[in-house]
């Protein structure tokens, strides 16, 4: 395959920016892999004809001309900043939102094969200033062998009580903002010009500290990483990509340099996959995701990025946190959500319901915190739709009397390999955003309890819809609504958890849910009676 790599400049041009070591550095690897590679300037003039793909980098001098000469060819762009705003800063706006005038180059991107993301909040920025799906998060920048090496060489440098400071006239790259830091904390700092990469990094793995403080929202921020590998404290704000990654934090010296270095494969493979055909986009399905955060913030960017990566992904994806100590330091704004409801209650079960009724989507999904889907979990749930329309669950529940703890379980825990009716689901729901009207008709008997035996009861009622666990085959666990179950439902922030008193309380409350709705009319599968 002859691809065209189209960029405004290359390393070989003289300019050592971040942007620019990462080209070089995929053009190279591609080569490795293969392709012929032509590095093509933006401004001169390409025949299109001779080329099977195109990657597009940084294109401000590419022309109106070629850009629709692209729109029938196969073409990424490779983003390394915010090329679909004017004024390519998307911090300035709430929530990093632009209002509809300050979007440019809207066709050029929606009619990419894809368009590759650092990060996930550059990722998450991109999709909803342009609304759409076609984006790619890499999850990590490139380095050459060479580089990598070099910083390798230096992670463990003697340091000097100095911090470091990028002596950029780039005032995006907040150089005043660091110095002005430095003096107001009486921090002492020098200014590290632009250099090769080699002395670059030597010089930074000799300082304390790095500060840095980006005027912009930085798509990744290599020179934040690199400060981190060679061991410095970094002193920085949230506006750089790399920090949204999950890795980040809990990594740094050579142990960051091992991660990164077996990264670089999988960023080269997923832009390899589109290259080849293997990966394509795939727009949005009319879902709204509910995720719910009482206690357990930490597993929601493996939520995130299992429903991110669904075969049929959702149309936004929002957040209902109940108030808990366990909230107060997590910071929601780095996950790149589409809407935050954090409140300064705890509303329990139900809240999480209430929230949905403002979705607009024919569709929505909630899922307890504890609860990770495998990637075709929407997909299982509409295919089962088409068969048998319901709500659909994760976790299915037969009841054989009328005291809840003796029943029959479908679901991830049980893997049924067929379509089961069942009497109620939790952990994972899916279900017409229509029908939440039948879980409000009547008031429920708790508000501590019964959310899932409500909703079924309520829904069978008012509405004639049945409760169906969609197939849990054991040889797929990608279908499954939940694949890590049993890893992250049983520590001691789980409702029912081992604590005697509140276990026997947990099931107490269920059998009176179970009771009230068997006396107002709830038809079992198996009937049930009081």
């Amino acid at each position: 395959m002859k691809v065209a790599f189209i960029s405004d400049i290359f390393l070989s041009d003289g300019v050592i920016g971040g942007a620019e070591l990462v080209n070089d550095c995929l053009i190279n690897r591609l080569r490795d892999r293969g392709y012929e590679v032509d590095a093509r300037h933006s401004h001169t003039s390409i025949d299109v004809e001779a080329y099977d793909f195109f990657i597009i980098s940084n294109f401000i001098h590419l022309s109106e001309r070629m850009k629709e000469s692209l729109y029938d060819k196969s073409y990424i762009i490779y983003e390394h900043d915010h090329k679909y705003l004017k004024n390519r800063n998307p911090s300035i706006f709430p929530d990093f939102k632009a209002p509809p005038h300050m979007i440019i180059n809207e066709r050029f991107y929606r009619c990419a094969k894809a368009i590759f993301c650092q990060s996930e909040i550059h990722a998450e920025v991109v999709r909803k200033n342009l609304s759409i799906r076609n984006v790619i998060n890499t999850g990590c920048s490139l380095w050459s062998p060479e580089q990598l090496k070099t910083l390798r060489d230096n992670c463990n440098a003697e340091k000097e009580p100095v911090y470091a400071i990028m002596d950029s006239n780039n005032p995006i790259k907040g150089t005043y903002e660091a110095e002005s830091y430095c003096l107001q904390n009486n921090m002492p700092y020098e200014k590290i010009p632009s250099s090769t990469f080699e002395k670059f990094v030597e010089k930074l793995s000799t300082y304390a500290g790095f500060v840095f403080f980006p005027k912009t929202l930085e798509t990744f921020c290599r020179v934040v990483v690199e400060a981190r590998m060679v061991n410095c404290k970094l002193v920085t704000n949230d506006w750089n990509g790399c920090t949204s990654e999950s890795w980040f934090a809990d990594h740094k010296g050579e142990d960051l340099i091992d991660l990164v270095e077996s990264k670089q494969e999988e960023v080269v493979d997923k832009v390899c996959e589109v290259l080849s055909g293997k990966r394509s986009s795939v727009e949005p399905e009319d879902i709204t995701v509910i995720l719910n955060c009482y206690r357990r913030p930490y597993n929601l960017r493996m939520q995130i990025d299992a429903i991110r990566s669904q075969t049929r992904p959702p149309k936004e994806i929002w957040l209902w946190v109940n108030q808990h100590p366990d909230n107060e330091d997590f910071s929601f704004d780095s996950l790149g959500l589409d809407k935050v409801f954090n409140n300064d209650h705890n509303w329990k079960f139900y809240g999480r319901f209430a929230g949905a009724l403002l979705a607009d989507t024919e569709y929505v999904a909630i899922f307890d915190d504890d609860t990770i889907p495998g990637s075709k979990w929407f997909e299982n749930c509409l295919d089962t739709m088409e068969e048998s329309e319901g709500i659909m669950g994760s976790a299915g529940v037969i009841l054989d009397d009328k005291y809840y703890v003796r029943h029959e379980r479908s679901g991830w825990a049980t893997q049924n390999s067929t379509t089961t009716e069942v009497d109620l689901v939790g952990h994972a729901w899916f279900f017409k955003r229509d029908w939440l009207q039948y879980l409000w008709r009547e008031k429920p008997p708790t508000w501590d309890n019964g959310e899932d035996m409500h909703f079924s009861y309520s829904a069978q009622k008012y509405g004639g819809i049945k409760t169906y666990c969609p197939p849990h085959p054991p040889e797929d666990v990608e279908l499954h609504g939940s694949i890590m179950g049993n890893e992250l439902g049983i520590d001691d922030k789980a409702t029912s958890n081992n604590n005697e008193t509140s276990h026997q309380q947990f099931f107490s409350e269920r059998d009176f849910c179970v009771q009230e709705a068997l006396r107002k009319g709830w038809k079992t599968v198996r009937g049930v009676k009081l």
